[in-house]
């Protein structure tokens, strides 16, 4: 089938269709990463949003349900250079354009990506229309496009969260390809009762972590668990008094889509718990911790959308490659620097990557240390919250 994008300022582009059947609105980004479709398709912090991947082709390992970060694809549409109609993995359980379509997603391939980000580069993210239905009058979507609410003041986060609490207890799995050999009859009469139970007595006690939803990654849970948490998964608007009641040794605050400055009772809830708890925040849990600390946020031209931003830490001059999924940023010149340490910054753009309060125990980062672009370069924020909770507890 044929398909068409329309963007608000005029520009339209003319390809093939894939996915769904149907016509779907939103604001147009770009994502550098090479692999993670999958990942990228169910993150919900992609609500409201029509992701251009620039990798050139897509879809050509299939879908899976272990890589689904959430529970459904959260993105309005998907533009590619190249769609693959094939799946060659053997971990892949249906074909890309099915688990597409099955979710109601519509495709536009065998456009020219390069020229549509550059031209999203030069112009800034905008709005637009992604239709694969027999309608395609231009100046119809155009207008479409124009008269498509942006996702500025808008609380995107209440809508993605979950409804009710529950408990995390999935760790993540690595996967190896060369086979470990069991251990013999011998080996394991070796392992009797009181050498496990010494084990078990030496094994670290684990922490008890509420972490708010604002749109949480699956893989940040796999983390937090992997990490020796016992995570309980609370609604966004869950309020300060009763994540306290629960005395938790931490609490995470997740990513998620839409402008920060919208999600004020998140802001009020960090303001109340600051101090009294150990907080750990990634992405929008960053922007909000910004904010709740008197801080401000601003739009960036065309946000960060990839797994390859170095970021520096300020402190000891490492790089990390990161993964980033962000359309709005922390302005730092916003923050009391005599509270407020700043630890992490974008090479690409100087953007703020992650701060630190000097006398609570608080600290975030904007990108996603959960992710593995580094491959594992950001991993220890994990093991920094777990330290913080044991010398608050101390």
């Amino acid at each position: 089938m044929q398909a068409i994008l329309a963007l608000e300022d005029g520009r339209v582009f003319r390809g093939k269709g894939y996915g769904a059947r149907l016509e779907r609105t939103g604001e147009v980004v770009f994502n550098t990463s090479i692999t993670g479709y999958q990942e990228i398709f169910t993150d919900p912090s992609y609500a409201g949003q029509i992701v251009v991947l620039t990798n050139p082709e897509i879809g050509n390992y299939g879908t899976n349900p272990d890589d689904d970060e959430s529970g459904k694809p959260y993105i309005e549409g998907l533009i590619v250079r190249e769609f693959s109609p094939y799946a060659s993995n053997y971990r892949s359980h249906q074909v890309t354009d099915e688990y597409l379509e099955r979710y109601k997603v519509p495709v536009l391939s065998d456009i020219d990506t390069r020229a549509l980000v550059r031209h999203l580069r030069d112009k800034g993210v905008m709005r637009g229309v992604i239709s694969t239905t027999n309608e395609m009058n231009v100046e119809k979507l155009v207008a479409l496009a124009k008269a498509t609410p942006t996702i500025d003041g808008v609380d995107l986060a209440r809508e993605v969260c979950t409804r009710v609490s529950y408990q995390w207890t999935k760790g993540e799995v690595e996967e190896r390809i060369i086979s470990v050999p069991h251990p013999t009859a011998s080996q394991l009469t070796m392992m009797t009762a009181a050498a496990l139970e010494a084990a078990e007595r030496e094994a670290p006690e684990r922490k008890k972590v509420v972490a708010f939803d604002y749109g949480i990654k699956h893989n940040i849970l796999r983390r937090l668990v992997n990490s020796g948490c016992d995570v309980t998964v609370v609604p966004a608007q869950t309020s300060a008094e009763d994540v306290l009641a629960l005395r938790p040794n931490g609490v995470f605050l997740s990513n998620g889509p839409g402008d920060p400055d919208a999600v004020v009772y998140a802001q009020k809830t960090i303001r109340e718990m600051a101090g009294r708890v150990p907080i750990f925040g990634i992405c929008l849990g960053h922007q909000l911790i910004g904010l709740a600390l008197e801080g401000k946020t601003y739009k960036l031209k065309f946000g960060h959308h990839g797994g390859n931003h170095p970021v520096k830490q300020l402190k000891t001059g490492k790089i990390e490659i990161t993964a980033h999924n962000h359309n709005y940023a922390v302005d730092p010149d916003s923050l009391k620097q005599s509270e407020v340490e700043l630890t992490h910054v974008d090479l690409n753009d100087n953007t703020l990557e992650g701060l630190r309060h000097r006398n609570y125990p608080l600290f975030s980062v904007q990108y996603h240390p959960e992710a593995s672009p580094g491959p594992h370069d950001s991993h220890y924020l994990f093991d920094d919250f777990v330290t913080m909770m044991n010398q608050w507890r101390r």
